[in-house]
């Protein structure tokens, strides 16, 4: 079963995996929307993102840290 946009805490933890180096405060929506549908788990619509799904991945992102 793969991560849909809905998963913001598990699309956060993926993040994290796959960019340790990153901080998460200084990724842009763009780039962060280009991230999630490239991971190798990522299976939703990548049109259906939008500012409010971002912004909760990327606190989760931090939340992680």
């Amino acid at each position: 079963m793969g991560l849909k946009w809905t998963d913001s805490v598990d699309i956060a933890i993926e993040l994290d995996e796959k960019y340790p180096d990153i901080d998460p405060l200084k990724v842009n929506f763009v780039e962060l929307r280009e991230w999630v549908v490239g991971l190798e788990d990522f299976d939703d619509d990548p049109e259906h993102s939008g500012e409010k799904i971002l912004e909760a991945i990327q606190m989760a992102w931090i939340e992680e840290r």
